[in-house]
């Protein structure tokens, strides 16, 4: 560093050693980095030590046991080369696990959501928000709908801090936060009226005519009356 100073409880980083520092900290990144074996090794990973039931337990917390144990092989089942095997979804809830059962003091998620569907975002951001009760949590996003819990939000511009505090005093200022915000909100509600358009397309019988609407119309085929039974 050529200036300034990071602490940690009032201890300079400097001044501590190394392993310290990277016992303290959990993080969950963008892309996830999974060893190419099973899921209980990559979840223990987090602190060797572990049981099998505190791996277990940290699974359960990050919402991934249920999938887990519908697999063939349950928790050693393989993940393939950097975790292939699984989905986006997946790798991320077995980053979370495994930073829960680390279980640090100060938690660093890095864009842990960017490339998830809206869907699985959600799932995600709420087992994260479950990570982080009781914990020092610094989140980098560009996606500001997963920060606007955060007790201080920090904008940056060409690395320069240009504007902080909450979500709604960050709005009231209407700053470049503000101006990001409304942004992308006007790009969710064009991708969500995008999707219902598709939607329609895809399923245009979906809502057919009441009794009331169907007209039929009669036929011009003669039609002979069936004689009366004696």
């Amino acid at each position: 560093m050529t200036g300034g100073r990071i602490s940690i409880d009032g201890q300079d980083i400097r001044d501590v050693t190394q392993k310290s520092l990277r016992s303290a900290v959990g993080m969950v990144p963008q892309d996830t980095v999974l060893f190419n074996d099973t899921i209980r090794y990559n979840i223990r990973y987090g602190r060797w030590e572990a049981s099998n039931e505190e791996v277990e337990q940290a699974a359960r917390l990050a919402q991934i046991d249920d999938f887990i144990r519908m697999s063939p092989k349950g928790y050693e089942t393989e993940v393939g080369e950097r975790g292939l095997k699984l989905s986006g979804g997946e790798k991320q809830r077995v980053a979370i696990a495994r930073t829960i059962l680390k279980a640090p003091p100060i938690l660093l998620l890095d864009e842990a959501t960017s490339a998830l569907d809206s869907h699985t975002e959600k799932e995600i951001q709420d087992a994260l928000d479950r990570v982080s009760q009781n914990r020092t949590t610094l989140v980098i996003a560009h996606r500001l709908s997963t920060i606007i819990g955060a007790d201080e939000i920090i904008v940056l511009d060409r690395g320069t801090i240009v504007e902080r505090g909450s979500h709604h005093e960050l709005l009231a200022s209407d700053g470049l936060y503000a101006s990001m915000w409304n942004r992308q909100r006007e790009a969710e509600a064009a991708r969500e009226r995008l999707a219902l358009i598709d939607d329609e397309a895809a399923a245009p019988n979906r809502n057919p005519p009441t009794v009331a609407e169907t007209v039929i119309e009669p036929a011009d085929v003669p039609l002979e009356r069936a004689a009366a039974a004696e």
